[in-house]
């Protein structure tokens, strides 16, 4: 059985990926960020929770005070990046179920009333759509 996506594509996403450890200073645009969410937006997420939160961090001062926060190995690669992208996940997500999932509102009271349900199904889809 042969996969679909192509073995380019394979080798981008699986193979060959790595963590980036340096930037260029090329900038990034407000177009390629909209085109990068558009695709985040459609990753698959339980009863279309999407609880994914993205802060983008592009002004010297705002870099400024969040690399004082990082570890000491990150400092230095995150104040050169074009544009610092902070993911978290929203753990009152389902606050928005309703509206997202309109053929089922009382999926938000009947399955995530509880904190920690939320949280963990917070982070779990938070990271499928990472």
């Amino acid at each position: 059985m042969s996969l679909v996506l192509d073995p380019t594509a394979q080798d981008l996403l699986f193979r060959e990926a790595r963590t980036a450890n340096t930037f260029t200073d090329e900038p990034v645009t407000d177009e390629q960020v909209q085109a990068i969410y558009d695709l985040v937006k459609y990753g698959p997420t339980a009863f279309n929770q999407s609880p994914l939160r993205i802060t983008l961090v592009r002004s010297p001062e705002a870099r400024e005070r969040l690399v004082q926060h990082l570890a000491e190995g990150n400092q230095a690669k995150t104040a050169a990046a074009p544009l610092v992208a902070i993911l978290s996940a929203d753990n009152e997500f389902h606050e928005e179920l309703p509206a997202l999932l309109p053929h089922f509102p009382a999926a938000k009271d009947m399955f995530f009333s509880e904190r920690p349900v939320r949280e963990s199904a917070a982070a779990m889809n938070a990271a499928l759509q990472a």
